[in-house]
């Protein structure tokens, strides 16, 4: 199962309520675009200022080593590092940004692949439901902790549970 977060555009001067084919769902989780291509992925979803860090990461890091004196097996395994971080923050990346642009983050869809998500997200949407972070089957129930285990305290002591009447 994949979490992804759903965020809402901004209104434009002419809508009086969002567009559903502009909302975005970034998955959460490694991407594999990202980590073997960076740069590129980056100008593919318009993230400037994150490909701006990038670069003066990358610059920085480069001159650094080389100062260091650093090996060229350094330097690449230093490069291949700072991919698997891209990919691994890949999505990270990608809510900044939109928050930045000012998309609201509307909430947390789970689903086995996008399209699964598009659809639950928009059939509660239709519906007027609220978008909870993470359905309650998923979870679990939405009782806090510590009112669970005051309800099993007296069935259970430990892991065993007591009988009525029985000896100790």
């Amino acid at each position: 199962m994949a979490v992804y977060t759903v965020h809402q555009p901004p209104l434009k001067k002419y809508e009086a309520a969002p567009d559903p084919e502009r909302f975005a769902f970034v998955r959460d989780g490694f991407s594999f675009w990202a980590f073997l291509f960076g740069p590129l992925w980056m100008l593919r979803h318009r993230m400037w200022l994150v490909l701006v860090g990038y670069i003066v990461l990358e610059v920085v890091m480069h001159v650094s080593l080389h100062l260091v004196g650093a090996s060229t097996g350094g330097s690449v395994f230093a490069t291949f590092m700072l991919a698997l971080l891209v990919g691994m923050e890949a999505g990270t990346l990608r809510r900044f940004t939109l928050g930045r642009r000012r998309w609201r983050n509307l909430g947390t869809i789970v689903a086995s692949d996008r399209e699964t998500a598009e659809r639950r997200f928009f059939d509660s949407w239709v519906r007027g439901d609220t978008l909870s972070p993470v359905p309650a089957a998923i979870v679990g129930t939405a009782e806090p902790p510590a009112s669970r285990a005051a309800a099993a305290a007296p069935d259970v002591i430990g892991l065993f549970p007591q009988q009525p009447g029985a000896h100790r």
